[in-house]
């Protein structure tokens, strides 16, 4: 066993910022063909934790002109890949607490956003040292990239407008950074990394500055994390990354190794979602040669042993239910077995708040169920449900029991609807909405658009119960028949009527009913404001307290004028409803209140 291990290096930033791209082209110095991850992923987003290993040998190889001659004395980098979005805090949180070291990608062009300050505070929180990476500089005005070149070289070769450009972005970042507690400076104008930040010029798109950041991150290792590096001994503990099912192996689980060593036929304790469980090693096995771990496909070397820090696959029985994001603890006693059972089982509890009343949450992991929670928790959305797994039939008719409609909701991130379930949603009543993505703001637009037409929905069905202001004149020369019931033409100047609805004068004298309301051989329910109808008034009398080019109003009953005080009005409706309110409280002075 190595007397030291490899750090772990974990690679933050904002969406859209680079972060991918920054690790497949790492992942490409070792094969001369990569896939890339990001046209795996959804959304061009990495959704889980991923790992990549890049040896020793590689490393001093390809930035061996940055080192001064000196060999990298760890085994490699250990890259882990942590989503970027912020709402992930989570994922990302779990995935900072494995690093020793990290690479924070920033978009030169964007500067920080919000996202990039929550990693700035999560990595101070974990006193993590971290090398920023000034990603896109090949979008500034003016700079000339070329493919693979440091960017020691690189900055000598740009013009003056250039280099202005970027320090003009460089100043602005060291102020954003400053806000937040860091001294930032430029990598290579730094003679105390223990006092600054070090930030690396780079593009990920041209490869350009990524020797730089890479020599930036071994440098600061080999200087600052001997002791840490070399702490191997001691019981083996891992990070799960995710569940799989292998053709020829059955359930496997793809981990992080941080601590420790483990080996065929050892026995393991892991959090479940029904608890801990126990099971024992049947097989290892190692991605070849850099292939990240979710890419490996078949490119799997079985392995007797394995040492920290590494990304490994393990098969065993009994895996059903494994929280990815949680830790597997290897055991050799009683004592380490009974410690470790509890630690999994409380890592197993979903420590999410409920509230009564709420929306159901689903994920395929716990990581996942804690973010798209916290993100529904920075938006006030109450949480009356939350698990793991496929929608199943029981969660349909938990949301269906809501009381409140706009709770009727089941948000589903990365997991799927079970058969029964779906039959549940296409027949159900009252109808629950299920909406599902593989990137959580995807689920979080979507839940707003749905919101938004529910509560239209809601307002129109309120407003279609409600007898809400309408005002009308009569048109002259238009009175069809003078009584029973009177027929008039009209049109209507604000608001809209509706048969069955009464009219009152404007001095206050109750006119009659709305028997019906017509346009040539047309009936209809209603009239909105600007139409001009024949509408017949069940007991009015035309010249007789009404008259042709009087106005009528809509007589809102008081307990609906209350409710309508509650509702979203036009401004003509206000008017209406301000004018009826004045004449019924000439003879009811608290009417409507």
């Amino acid at each position: 066993m190595s007397e030291r291990r490899q750090p772990i290096v974990a690679v933050l930033g904002h969406v859209d910022h680079g972060k991918t791209s920054l690790l497949d082209h790492v992942r490409s110095l070792g094969v001369k063909r990569q896939a890339s991850v990001m046209a795996r992923e959804a959304g061009g987003i990495t959704q889980h934790i991923g790992a990549t290993e890049v040896p020793a040998e590689l490393l001093n190889e390809f930035c061996g002109p940055l080192l001064g001659g000196k060999a990298f004395a760890s085994p490699g980098l250990l890259f882990i890949d942590t989503p970027g979005h912020h709402s992930f805090t989570t994922l990302r949180s779990r995935g900072s607490t494995l690093a020793d070291i990290a690479i924070l990608i920033i978009d030169t062009m964007e500067g920080c956003q919000p996202q990039t300050l929550e990693s700035l505070r999560m990595l101070k929180q974990a006193k993590t040292p971290f090398v920023v990476a000034a990603n896109k500089v090949d979008r500034i005005h003016g700079w000339t990239s070329e493919r693979d070149r440091a960017m020691t070289v690189a900055l000598g070769d740009q013009s003056k407008e250039a280099l202005a450009h970027l320090d003009e972005r460089f100043w602005r970042l060291v102020g954003q950074f400053a806000e937040e507690g860091f001294n930032l400076e430029r990598y290579d104008q730094i003679s105390d990394f223990t006092k600054n930040i070090a930030l690396v010029p780079c593009s990920a798109k041209e490869g350009e500055g990524i020797q730089d950041v890479l020599a930036v991150v071994i440098g600061l290792a080999e200087r600052y994390l001997e002791a840490q590096l070399t702490d191997v001994e001691g019981a083996a503990e891992a990070t799960v990354l995710e569940l799989k099912e292998e053709r020829g192996l059955g359930k496997t689980v793809d981990l992080i190794l941080y601590r420790g060593s483990m080996r065929k036929g050892d026995e393991f304790v892991f959090s479940a979602v029904d608890g801990a469980r126990t099971s024992s090693i049947k097989g290892m096995f190692s991605p070849r040669g850099m292939s990240e771990m979710r890419d490996a496909g078949d490119r799997w070397d079985s392995v007797e042993e394995v040492h920290a820090a590494a990304g490994v696959k393990v098969s065993a029985q009994n895996l059903e239910g494994v929280l990815a994001g949680t830790t597997l603890r290897i055991v050799r006693d009683a004592d380490e077995r009974a410690a470790a059972m509890l630690a999994a089982e409380d890592e197993s509890t979903i420590s999410i708040e409920l509230d009564e009343e709420g929306v159901a949450i689903k994920s395929d992991t716990l990581g996942g169920l804690e973010a798209l929670a916290f993100e529904l928790g920075q938006r006030q959305i109450l949480i009356r449900a939350a698990d793991i797994g496929p929608v199943s039939k029981r969660d349909v008719r938990t949301a269906a029991a809501a009381s409140d409609p706009l709770h009727r909701v089941i948000l589903a991130f990365s997991t799927g609807v079970l058969p029964e379930a779906e039959a549940e949603l296409a027949t159900g009543e009252p109808v629950v909405r299920h909406i599902a993505a593989e990137v959580i703001y995807h689920i979080l637009d979507s839940h707003e658009e749905w919101l938004e037409d529910t509560r239209q929905a809601l307002a129109e069905a309120s407003r279609e119960m409600t007898v809400h202001p309408g005002r009308i004149l009569l048109l002259p020369d238009h009175t069809f028949r003078r009584s029973q019931p009177a027929v008039v033409g009209v049109r209507v100047l604000g608001g809209r009527i509706h048969v069955g609805q009464r009219l009152l004068h404007q001095n206050g004298d109750r006119v009659g009913r709305v028997k019906s309301i017509r346009s040539g051989d047309q009936s209809f329910n209603e009239a909105r404001q600007g139409d001009e109808v024949a509408v017949a008034i069940q007991g009015a009398v035309i010249g007789r307290g009404v008259d042709e080019e009087d106005v009528l109003l809509v007589d809102v009953p008081e307990a609906h004028a209350r409710r309508l005080r509650k509702m979203e009005l036009t401004s003509m409706e206000e008017e209406i409803l301000s004018e009826l309110t004045d004449i019924h409280r000439k003879e009811h002075r608290f009417w409507g209140r």
